[in-house]
């Protein structure tokens, strides 16, 4: 088994793995390190990756891409909407106020929610890293922005589930890209800790983190974000300005036409590249719309000025970042600028402006992340040795709790876990109950959530209860935010033993020791328990001398928008069968191919290599049956398209061309076989001399024979023209060789010896062969 890293971003996805000798960047189909996050569904079967991305001009209606965008938001959301616009193909409201992605597929019209979609795209992932690895793999760490909530985060979840991937984590970019630059530094200062700013401009978002770094560990002090602001919003200056020259200049209105927007924001995301080196950049598009030419032209300057707005709304979160982590600028140290919209100098200007130092570009921009997942992988998996290095992550949000509508808080405000909060983290509270109770989890501060998004997360309700109480006990509940950024809920209660206990076994205690300072809150008693791994808590205790057994409670989840077990089940056996149809399709694929091959193969074949070994009319016959075949391959496609139907295809052809391929064949055997019984015989004349009289005249006469025979059928083959059926085979020369070898061996070793001293042995019969 390998540990991989997955970067699953909204253009492109990357793939690292973990190795013995370091990370490595995992090359797709195309010999590409970065994989396009699209998927396009056509008629019989999808393509995802470079082939969908190839699709999106032809089959813009059925080709979804920036599908990261849609996970776990909701469909009336203003940034949806606003997203929509830029959208080829159709979103609908789900039944639950959710989003689903409509699609012409296998002549019916589909509809898959965003957590299928992603699905697919892990499944293609987890397909290039076993192709390249040759080997299965499972476990994984994956990037995601630390902006996500827990929705969004339980939809990555469920969407790797779907794909047969195990996370170990989820961690953010940021931090990825922090581990995977703070392990290999070796010049952290001992005399205190370096701090360092990450900026990660992203195709559609923007992530800012200030990292401590010291020997051995790092910190993520704080995150900041926009998650409305990244690359594609400084390829859409260039649209706007390019759509309205040429509607003013050519007279074509490109925002009516579909085709021609995808193809003119993919020309100016190349153009936005081209003014990152250069002062200024033509545009160029041949037919873009009403079979138009289209020419343009922009200089650096003019491109600066357009998106001024965009560049200072990038120091935004980077001010942020400053803000929430308590250091100023002077206490950086570096700011490292990664992410595919990053290399626009403008931004650099402003950074460097802000943070009074001039940002690096020491870390690969584009792999950084997939590279951190991978690093965090091994660190997490048993399967690789990595040094011992610590990662501590902070929460870019607060999470309060409460019981029966009443918030339980250790802090103001109803926080349980307050912003900033390093998970995963673990608290425990006690209760008084004797009944079901029911608790829920919610953002404590909506001001911090991206605009939109829903504030609570997830209800849980606790109980039955094991045993019947009429009077209240205390229960503890066990309140994790875990490695994924996700709150899990645990209770469990004791009671004294030798009370009446019904339903209890064994598999329900488990050992506890906690001296954890608690903290009384609305009458729950809350207890803050360092977690630097996940752990189990209490079993049976003895307190003032006497014997407690811990009774689990069960507790039952309801995530808000999240999938339900039911659903998750639905969506993995909808992948197996459209999995299955895309592997039926590719073999038929691949039989076409095979077919295709070979009619072009023979028909060079019997008009060069085999035109003598063919009859005037077989040559005629195989030239009408290749062309009839050529001209049914490009035909519209059978309504029975299948595997057989090529088959059968194949065969006839074969029937007709596989005579003159044996003779030609046979022809080019023999000769082969008659030279090597020639070389046989004539190294048994030579070693003759060596033997007694009676084994030598014996050798000699067999030599004679095998010649005579072979000079015969030679004779009676070479009479004949090469477009017939031999008559003399190659196998049946090499027989007549293995009998005539096997017989001078027997004469040899059977014929009594007259004079011991005059006989030398031959050499290895086997090399006379």
């Amino acid at each position: 088994m390998s540990v991989v890293g997955f970067d699953f971003g909204n253009e492109n996805c990357v793939i690292a793995v973990a190795k013995e000798r370091g990370i490595d960047v995992l090359l797709n189909d195309e010999s590409n390190r970065e994989t396009p996050a699209v998927v396009s569904f056509f008629e019989k079967q999808r393509f995802m990756g470079s082939e969908g991305a190839a699709s999106l001009t032809m089959n813009p209606k059925s080709t979804v891409s920036q599908v990261k965008r849609l996970i776990g938001r909701k469909f009336k959301e203003v940034e949806v909407q606003d997203d929509l616009k830029l959208f080829p193909f159709e979103i609908v409201e789900g039944h639950d106020g959710g989003i689903l992605i409509k699609v012409q597929y296998l002549g019916e019209i589909h509809e898959f929610s965003p957590v299928q979609i992603l699905g697919m795209l892990f499944s293609h992932l987890k397909q290039i890293a076993e192709k390249s690895l040759e080997m299965p793999i499972s476990d994984c760490v994956i990037g995601i922005p630390c902006y996500f909530t827990d929705l969004q985060r339980r939809a990555y979840l469920d969407a790797a589930a779907i794909a047969g991937l195990r996370p170990l984590r989820l961690l953010h970019d940021c931090t990825a890209t922090a581990l995977g630059y703070g392990i290999y530094k070796n010049d952290i200062s001992n005399a205190g800790p370096t701090y360092v700013v990450f900026v990660d401009i992203g195709h559609c978002d923007t992530q800012v983190c200030l990292a401590s770094f010291e020997s051995g560990q790092m910190k993520i002090l704080s995150h900041a974000f926009d998650r409305n602001l990244g690359g594609r919003d400084f390829d859409e200056v260039l649209f706007s300005y390019f759509a309205a020259q040429f509607k003013e200049k050519d007279d074509i209105d490109v925002c009516t036409n579909m085709k021609a927007s995808i193809r003119l924001r993919a020309s100016c995301e190349k153009l936005k590249k081209v003014l990152s080196a250069n002062a200024e950049a033509p545009l160029n598009i041949e037919c873009l719309m009403d079979e138009k030419d289209v020419r343009g032209f922009i200089k650096r300057e003019e491109f600066e000025r357009l998106s001024s707005g965009l560049v200072e709304s990038i120091s935004v979160p980077c001010q942020k970042v400053l803000a929430n982590s308590g250091l100023t600028v002077e206490n950086i140290h570096s700011v490292e600028l990664v992410g595919s919209g990053s290399r626009i100098p403008a931004i650099t200007r402003m950074l460097a402006s802000l943070f009074k130092r001039e940002p690096s570009r020491r870390i690969n921009a584009s792999e950084c992340v997939a590279r951190g997942c991978a690093l965090h992988c091994a660190m997490l998996s048993p399967i690789l040795r990595v040094r011992e290095y610590q990662v501590q992550d902070s929460f870019p949000f607060s999470i309060g709790l409460s019981s029966d509508k009443v918030p339980i808080c250790t802090l103001p405000n109803s926080t349980l876990f307050p912003k900033g909060q390093a998970f995963p983290s673990l608290k425990i509270l006690a209760l008084h109950r004797n009944n079901m109770f029911q608790m829920e989890a919610f953002y404590a501060d909506p001001n911090e959530l991206p605009f939109g998004m829903a504030s609570q997360i997830s209800s849980f309700m606790i109980g039955p209860f094991p045993v019947y109480q009429l009077e209240m006990v205390k229960v503890k509940v066990r309140v994790q935010l875990n490695l994924h950024g996700i709150v899990n809920i645990e209770a469990f209660m004791q009671i004294e033993d030798g009370a009446e206990v019904t339903n209890v076994t064994s598999e329900n205690m488990v050992a506890k020791s906690d001296h954890s300072p608690s903290v009384e809150q609305n009458g729950a008693e809350v207890t803050n328990v360092a977690l630097s791994a996940p752990s189990s808590i209490p079993a049976d205790e003895i307190r003032k001398g006497k014997f407690f057994k811990r009774l689990e409670i069960p507790v039952s989840e309801e995530v808000y928008g999240g999938m339900t077990k039911a659903e998750l089940s639905e969506a993995e056996k909808i992948e197996l069968q459209l999995a299955h149809q895309d592997l039926k399709m590719e073999r038929i694929k691949d039989k076409k191919n095979a077919l295709e091959s070979y009619v072009y193969e023979m028909r060079d074949k019997i008009f060069s290599k085999y035109q003598s070994f063919a009859t005037e009319s077989e040559r005629d016959e195989i030239s009408i049956n290749l062309q009839k075949t050529e001209e049914w391959l490009y035909e519209d496609e059978p309504d029975d398209e299948s595997e057989n139907i090529y088959n059968q295809k194949l065969e006839d052809l074969r029937k007709l061309v596989d005579p003159i391929e044996i003779r030609y064949k046979e022809d080019e055997a023999r000769e082969k076989a008659r030279k090597d019984l020639l070389s046989c015989i004539a190294d048994y004349r030579m070693n003759a001399g060596s033997l007694t009289a009676g084994e030598r005249d014996a050798v000699i006469d067999e030599c004679n024979k095998a010649e005579k025979w072979l000079q015969e059928k030679t004779q009676q083959q070479d009479s004949l023209p090469k477009n017939v059926d031999p008559v003399l085979w190659s196998c049946e020369i090499k027989r007549k060789a293995e009998g005539f070898d096997a017989t001078c061996k027997y004469i040899t070793k059977s014929l009594p010896r007259t004079d011991d001293s005059d006989h030398i042995d031959k050499p290895d019969d086997g090399e006379l062969d």
